[in-house]
């Protein structure tokens, strides 16, 4: 049997930790602040600003899309 290195038996310790510590926040609804606010400002910008570009045969085009897609589920 060869020899495991220190080096691997760290790493290996740091991939279990961290696979542990993502098993507790999704199980506890731990999030991130900082991605969570980061997430927000996008949020805020990306409807307004992808609205304020599209003409109105495009608005009307992807509203028609979207209703087909609904009547299609029932």
């Amino acid at each position: 049997m060869g020899k495991t290195s220190s080096k691997k038996k760290l790493a290996d310790l740091e991939a279990a930790n961290t696979a542990a510590h993502r098993i507790v926040a999704l199980t506890t609804g731990e999030k991130n602040p900082a991605a969570v606010a980061l997430g927000k400002l996008g949020a805020s910008k990306g409807g307004k600003a992808r609205a304020a570009t599209l003409t109105a045969s495009a608005r009307s085009a992807i509203a028609k899309k979207a209703a087909q897609a609904r009547w299609k589920k029932k």
